[in-house]
């Protein structure tokens, strides 16, 4: 049984002082929970840089955020689409260029139960190259800024890496012998996680001062399963969604939030909601299961994924 930090209501953002002169770099923040927190970043005072891919939506996004914080809220975006290493590569020189200071670099965007198998440029299945591999190679060309500056990661993790498979799936990546939309969500999610934890091994036996913080949203309403997903998981998750079983996307937003800001949190730990399956509920420490904790496949992953993204860590 994991501790309750928080109490019994859990981690809210009212625990949150002002943030004036911080700045965060959230991915796939135009909408969902990175929008979300978005909100709340300025809401308190900070500044938001977001990597988003949809240029239109982002106007939108921030025109629709000025129109609540103020003309004067700081907020602005880059584009970047993680399925694209060239897109990230040219994005991460933007940041490193423009971005004077990272309080906290936050992994956020996502795709997940694309109905049918497509690959990206690099031939990457599209929730893995998105997830997993287009954040990789992000977190690379960040990581000494964020080193430099707020020492600071977040990755957005999922519950579905207690499902589909439970490994990563070596032989076999991209699907192509049995492609299923849930398990290589699950897979995509799962690599994203190991690799996470991996990172925060690195920094430590490196004596870097990097923390890296794992959350998860929850059953949230937000778009992340509309879109690309088949009719059937469409209709379930609208059916999910007007459940006790979901919330609202503001509320799936808190947890990346939390650990972006919250102090004397641990590393090697994984917060989210904490009831109905750690679908909703109070935001705390969940139960983090071992097989994501394998040092053998993170590393065997690790090296896999500095291939496949042409990238070469120093740590």
């Amino acid at each position: 049984m994991n501790e309750n930090i928080f109490g019994k209501e859990g981690w809210t953002p009212e625990r949150i002082g002002s943030l004036k002169g911080k700045t965060y770099v959230i991915t796939g923040a135009n909408a969902g929970a990175g929008f979300e927190a978005t909100k709340v970043f300025l809401n308190k005072g900070a500044e938001v840089v977001m990597l988003n891919r949809s240029v239109e939506k982002s106007e939108v996004a921030i025109r629709d955020l000025k129109q609540q914080f103020g003309e004067n809220a700081k907020v602005s975006f880059i584009k970047m689409d993680l399925a694209e290493l060239s897109s990230v590569r040219k994005a991460a020189e933007k940041v490193n260029k423009t971005v004077p200071y990272i309080d906290a670099l936050i992994c956020n965007a996502a795709i997940a139960q694309v109905a049918k198998q497509q690959l990206t440029s690099a031939g990457f299945e599209s929730q893995l190259g998105i997830n997993h591999y287009g954040h990789f190679l992000l977190l690379n060309l960040l990581f000494d800024k964020v080193e430099q500056t707020g020492k600071r990661i977040v990755i957005v993790g999922s519950n579905g890496y207690k499902m589909g498979l439970k490994t990563v799936q070596f032989d076999d990546m991209n699907f192509d012998k049995k492609y299923n939309p849930m398990n290589s969500y699950c897979h995509s999610k799962l690599a994203q996680m190991v690799i996470a934890y991996e990172l925060q091994y690195r920094i430590k036996e490196a004596k870097s001062d990097v923390e890296v913080y794992v959350c998860h949203p929850g059953a949230s309403r937000t778009s992340l399963a509309k879109d690309e997903a088949n009719l059937t998981t469409r209709i379930i998750f609208a059916i999910m969604s007007l459940t006790p079983m979901a919330q609202s996307a503001e509320k799936g937003s808190w947890p990346e939030v939390m650990c972006a800001t919250e102090n004397n949190l641990k590393q090697q730990a994984y917060y989210g909601p904490t009831k109905r399956m750690d679908m909703v509920g109070p935001i705390d420490q969940c139960q983090l299961e071992p097989h994501v904790l394998d040092r053998e496949v993170a590393q065997k992953l690790w090296e896999l994924s500095e291939k496949k993204t042409d990238c070469k860590w120093r740590i």
